[in-house]
C-alpha cells in the first residue's frame, strides 16, 4: 500500500490484531485495503469511546476537541456525527473516517450498518447489564456481527443468507472474545457474561476476578466456547457464496479465533494467567487448514442456517 490512508490502515490492524492481519494478507490487494480501512475505523471508535490509542490510554482525540467534552457519551454522538456526514460526502479530516468514507460509498453499505455498530460501543458507555445470553448475543451482534455483514458487503457476497453466515462469524468471534478476556474485562468493570450463568455459579458480579471464583469462572468461559461453536460452523458453511481468495482469508480467520477458544477450554482455572493468543506455529497449521476449507468449499452445497441460531434483526 503506497497511499497514505492505506498506510495508515496498515499500521493500524499491524498494531491492533495480529490474528486479522494474518488472514488480511491473503486477500486481492483491493479486498484487502478495504478490509484494512474498515478495520482502522473499527478500531478507531473504539479507541474513542475509551480515550485510547490502540488500546492503550492516549491524549485527547480529535472528536473530543471538537465537543469540548471529555465524556464518553460526548465522544459517541461525535463519532455518529462523523459517520452521517461521511455518508453525505463531507470532507474528512480523520484519517480513519476518511478511509471509511471511501470504503462505505465505493461498496454500498448501507448506513444502518456502521451506526449499529456505534449502537455496541453505547451499550458499554450506558454500562448495559447482560442478564440473559440473549441480552450477551445481542451484544455481539452490534460490536461484531455488524462487522462481519460489512466485510461480506466488501467481498461482493450482499444475499441475506451469506450476510447470516458473516454475522455468525462476527458473534462467535466475540463470544470468544469475551471468554479469553472476562477477568480484563472485569478489572475494569465490564461484564458481558450473562448475570443469571454468574447467580446460578454462585459468582458475585462485583467480584468474579477474585482468585477463589477462578474455577466457577472457568466452566462458564467453556459454557460460552461451546455456544460459539455452532456459530462457527455456520460461518463455514458461507465460505462457498466468496470468492476463492476471500474464502481463504476468511476460513484463515475463522480458524485463528477459534483456535483461542479451544485454548480458553484447555487451560482451564488459568485461561486468565497470560493473555491466550495463537503463535507463529498455530498460524502456519491454521493458514493451510484454511486453504483445504476454501477449496472444500468450491464442491460442497451448503445446508440451511439452523434456526435455532440467533437471528440477526431484519
Amino acid at each position: 500500500m503506497t497511499d497514505k490512508l492505506g498506510q495508515h490502515a496498515a499500521q493500524t490492524i499491524a498494531a491492533g490484531s495480529k490474528s486479522f492481519a494474518t488472514a488480511a494478507k491473503l486477500f486481492d490487494p483491493a479486498t484487502r485495503r478495504s478490509a484494512m480501512m474498515l478495520y482502522a475505523w473499527c478500531r478507531h471508535c473504539d479507541d474513542v469511546i475509551d480515550d485510547q490509542q490502540l488500546g492503550f490510554p492516549s491524549q485527547k482525540t480529535h472528536e473530543a476537541h471538537e465537543t469540548g467534552s471529555e465524556s464518553s457519551e460526548s465522544r459517541l454522538n461525535a463519532l455518529r456525527e462523523l459517520t452521517r456526514r461521511a455518508y453525505a460526502g463531507e470532507p474528512m479530516q480523520s484519517p480513519a473516517f476518511a478511509a471509511f468514507q471511501e470504503v462505505a460509498l465505493r461498496h454500498g453499505i448501507p448506513e444502518r450498518y456502521p451506526l449499529a455498530h456505534l449502537d455496541g460501543f453505547a451499550m458499554d458507555v450506558a454500562q448495559r447489564r447482560y442478564v440473559t445470553f440473549d441480552d450477551t448475543v445481542d451484544y455481539c451482534y452490534h460490536v461484531a456481527g455488524v462487522v462481519g455483514i460489512m466485510m461480506a458487503w466488501i467481498m461482493g457476497a450482499k444475499d441475506e443468507e451469506t450476510l447470516d453466515r458473516a454475522c455468525d462469524l462476527g458473534l462467535a468471534f466475540q463470544l470468544t472474545n469475551i471468554a479469553r478476556d472476562v477477568i480484563e474485562d472485569a478489572q475494569i468493570g465490564r461484564c458481558y457474561l450473562p448475570e443469571q450463568w454468574l447467580e446460578e455459579a454462585g459468582i458475585p458480579r462485583q467480584e468474579m476476578s477474585a482468585p477463589q471464583y477462578r474455577e466457577a469462572l472457568a466452566g462458564l468461559a467453556r459454557k460460552l466456547v461451546d455456544l460459539a461453536e455452532p456459530y462457527y460452523e455456520s460461518a463455514q458453511v458461507g465460505l462457498t457464496a466468496l470468492p476463492p481468495r476471500c474464502a481463504w482469508a476468511i476460513a484463515t480467520a475463522r480458524g485463528v479465533y477459534r483456535e483461542i477458544g479451544i485454548k480458553v477450554k484447555a487451560q482451564g482455572a488459568r485461561a486468565w494467567d497470560t493473555r491466550i493468543s495463537t503463535g507463529p506455529v498455530d498460524k502456519t497449521r491454521l493458514l493451510g487448514q484454511g486453504l483445504a476449507q476454501a477449496m472444500a468449499s468450491r464442491w460442497y452445497r451448503p445446508a440451511p442456517r439452523s434456526g435455532n441460531l440467533w437471528q440477526r434483526p431484519a
